[in-house]
């Protein structure tokens, strides 16, 4: 596991944005060999986007020959409907970019047998090889994707109805409404992320910090899902300060020095052109 610290949210963005630019350009993909790539929705990933974008407006970096896995979908939202996540990430991302819309994989919470939606989607995962690099973001209780606290860290993709904290936490993007809150998703399972090659978790925000704690300092608990990746074999902890208030000074003080020792191998912040 490393913990790599951004002092702002910005700088965090952009040390991820060019982790998932160096690893799609170190894999070399072509036509019979596409990265795979699961994506978070929300707005922590929002700076990290934008980023991709830039490099991909720059000539750096191409999605054609990348494959996306979104890791969750509201049920019963219309797909066109400005908060669903199709249309996040269609607005933000995918519309941007020179991805094939065949290969931008996104759950559908509208469709006529939700289980076998959910079963094909993990069958698509396998039959894409897997995921290369799996990016989260998580909530102030820890969950990752829609897998809310109590959630078996073993689960697949499948329905789930949302905790009121989660629905709470929606509302402003619903004009404060809870009434439009959707209270069920489609989510891919802890278990499901955790085959993915290498996995990379965005906590940004003082609102955070206690979540990033229970994540790396305390055991492995079902009641804070996030917590689960510290027994993955290449987990990054992607944050910024604000997000570490909870954490032990000594804990800070050794992944910055791990950092300084990371950044002489390899820094995502270096020149993609000069230093990879």
């Amino acid at each position: 596991m490393r913990l790599v610290i951004l002092d702002n949210y910005d700088l965090a963005s952009e040390w991820a944005a060019k982790y998932i630019c160096n690893r799609i350009i170190q894999f070399k993909p072509g036509q019979d060999r596409y990265f795979t790539l699961g994506l978070p929705t929300g707005s922590t990933p929002l700076g990290c986007y934008k980023k991709l974008i830039e490099y991909h407006k720059n000539g750096d970096l191409s999605f054609k020959y990348v494959k996306t896995f979104n890791m969750d979908e509201y049920v019963g939202l219309p797909r066109n409907h400005p908060e669903s996540y199709h249309s996040y990430m269609w607005n933000n991302f995918f519309k941007h970019i020179d991805i094939d819309p065949n290969n931008a994989h996104i759950l559908d919470g509208n469709a006529a047998d939700l289980q076998a939606e959910c079963d094909a989607f993990e069958r698509k995962i396998k039959e894409a090889g897997g995921i290369d690099l799996f990016v989260g973001g998580i909530g102030p209780d820890g969950h990752i994707a829609f897998n809310e606290p109590g959630s078996s860290l073993v689960s697949r993709t499948r329905l789930k109805t949302l905790a009121m904290d989660t629905i709470l936490a929606n509302a402003k993007y619903f004009d404060g409404d809870l009434s439009k809150v959707p209270t069920m998703a489609l989510t891919v399972g802890v278990g499901t992320v955790m085959d993915a090659r290498e996995v990379m978790i965005l906590i940004t925000g003082a609102h955070k910090a206690f979540a990033l704690y229970k994540a790396i300092e305390e055991g492995v608990n079902h009641m804070w899902t996030v917590s689960a990746f510290q027994q993955h074999p290449r987990t990054i902890f992607v944050c910024d300060e604000d997000a570490t208030l909870e954490l032990r000074v000594k804990t800070v003080k050794y992944f910055k020095g791990l950092m300084h020792v990371h950044n002489k191998l390899v820094d995502p912040l270096y020149s993609m052109k000069e230093g990879n």
